[in-house]
């Protein structure tokens, strides 16, 4: 075999080899491969080949979209742009739900318009088995508007963490053992919004929506999701083995309990851990820490 041979049998198996590692890395070639529109599909467009999709809130309607599995553990990230200028009204929303009418599971990003020159606001929320109103909201330290920014859902048998690029902003564990509830029966698809909510997303509903502002436009890209499909295998979200059940994902490691005191010391501005008006008694999984 000559050596050009040889050159062009290496250069076929490592382009093979590429081609098999990109296919199982859980990030779609496009935004069809695993999600589906809901919600006013005039209003979601496709961009760069499908990788990305524009999302659009006009006066006529806002759109949704979902994915077409549901997942039992894993993480679910976006990378997401927001809606820049006056977003003052406008709920831009991504979030892990069950579907279920009475005992719901979901787990919350919801990002609150503002007026110009005021800072984005994130507020997560989690209901278990039904329960939830565990609304936290966090300031964004940077503008979530001017480039792509990765958000993130870690859901495992030991916690939910919600991060923002690699900053933990939250952190939910499960105390199964003290009786508090804790997600982990009901699969969850994995869900996006873009609407107005003007009746309380800012400042509680005293800034209202200015449509002469609109179409308000957010963008999507590097959809990931990895974890348990359902329906699929019987065993599969009870497996140890899966990656995001490993030691490095039990709870936060050093530098990211440093990055998760820094958010809460600095930038976080409600807890309903410390709503006195809502809660004269302290809910217990808020003494659970991280």
């Amino acid at each position: 075999m000559t050596m050009a041979t040889l050159s062009s049998a290496f250069l076929f198996i490592f382009s093979c080899f590429l081609a098999c590692s990109i296919s199982v890395s859980g990030r779609p070639a496009t935004f069809l491969e695993d999600f589906r529109i809901t919600w006013s599909d005039s209003h979601i467009k496709q961009i760069d080949g499908g990788r990305a999709i524009q999302l659009i809130l006009d006066q006529n309607s806002g759109c949704g979209f979902a994915s077409k599995r549901r997942y039992l553990f894993g993480r679910v990230s976006m990378k997401i742009k927001l809606i820049p200028g006056d977003s003052a009204g406008t709920v831009t929303a991504f979030y892990m739900n069950s579907d279920t009418d009475t005992v719901r599971d979901e787990l919350d990003f919801e990002f609150l318009g503002n007026r110009t020159g005021q800072p984005y606001t994130v507020q997560t929320n989690i209901y278990a088995h039904g329960k939830g109103d565990k609304e936290q909201r966090v300031n964004l330290w940077f503008d979530p508007a001017a480039d792509f920014h990765t958000y993130t859902i870690m859901w495992n048998h030991h916690h939910i963490v919600f991060y923002v690029d690699e900053v933990p902003i939250r952190v939910y564990k499960n105390n199964e053992a003290k009786n508090i509830p804790y997600p982990k029966f009901q699969p969850m698809g994995v869900y996006s919004t873009l609407w107005e909510a003007d009746d309380w997303a800012t400042r509680g509903g005293l800034e209202k929506i200015d449509w002469s502002k609109a179409p308000f436009l957010a963008y999507y890209k590097d959809f990931d999701i990895e974890g348990c499909p359902v329906p699929g295998p019987a065993n599969c979200a009870s497996n140890p083995r899966n990656w995001w059940e490993g030691t490095a994902y039990q709870a936060l490691n050093a530098m990211e309990a440093r990055r998760y005191r820094w958010v809460r010391m600095n930038h976080m501005i409600y807890d309903y851990c410390t709503d006195k008006s809502r809660y004269p008694v302290t809910p217990p999984e808020c003494m659970a820490g991280i």
